[in-house]
């Protein structure tokens, strides 16, 4: 059920309900996804989103790789999150954050674009990484987050020159906003995670073209 809780934790920290239960559309077998594509291999990510649209209405499946979840059961982030479990942590939670923000989104008819999904999505992770650690260290501010996320990641081998276009800029853009935010509200001895948090709830509703404009331009 660590998918339930994830998405709980989203819900709460963006005061955004959730109106279907991600373990509900959760599939963890990777062919079963594939074929649901109609591809014969397997997915290029151990997480994806699949989405399909037709005249009545939206359907949606979230696949996890199983060896993720089994890793994750074995480490529970939201018992301890380290080195050791940051990676799929992130991974799950990417797939969550997809889910909850179509979702969301759907129920209030608004249309979300690719970008905006992966954008949100970057700031989610750190987000709900920062919490889990500020929690479980205390309150002792977790100052190599930002570094780990986004100045050491990577991005998968296999995604197409398309895709991987779309993975920088929704790097690029979370990047400087989530950095903006340790600037403005967590300073030592000048922290204030009630403004964080509101501000998060703030870009949350924003829509593609404003989210990438208050990215790149708020200070």
């Amino acid at each position: 059920m660590l998918l339930r809780e994830m998405q709980a934790m989203l819900a709460g920290l963006y005061d955004a309900p959730a109106e279907h239960d991600v373990h509900d559309y959760l599939i963890t077998d990777a062919a079963h996804a594939a074929a649901l594509q109609g591809d014969a291999g397997v997915p290029a990510t151990d997480e994806q989103l699949l989405v399909a649209e037709d005249d009545e209405g939206l359907g949606l499946s979230l696949y996890v790789d199983r060896a993720v979840l089994e890793r994750l059961a074995d480490r529970c982030p939201l018992r301890e999150l380290s080195d050791r479990n940051l990676a799929d942590f992130c991974t799950a939670l990417e797939g969550v954050s997809h889910f909850h923000y179509v979702v969301w989104s759907a129920v209030r008819s608004r249309a979300v674009s690719l970008l905006e999904l992966e954008l949100q999505a970057e700031v989610d992770k750190y987000a709900s990484a920062l919490r889990l650690l500020l929690a479980q260290r205390g309150g002792r501010f977790p100052g190599e987050l930002f570094e780990r996320l986004f100045e050491r990641a990577s991005f998968a081998p296999t995604l197409s020159p398309e895709q991987r276009a779309r993975y920088e800029e929704a790097h690029r853009y979370a990047a400087r906003f989530c950095r903006r935010l340790e600037e403005r509200f967590l300073r030592p001895r000048q922290a204030r995670p009630e403004a964080m948090v509101a501000q998060l709830r703030a870009f949350y509703r924003l829509g593609r073209h404003a989210k990438l404009r208050h990215a790149e331009l708020w200070r």
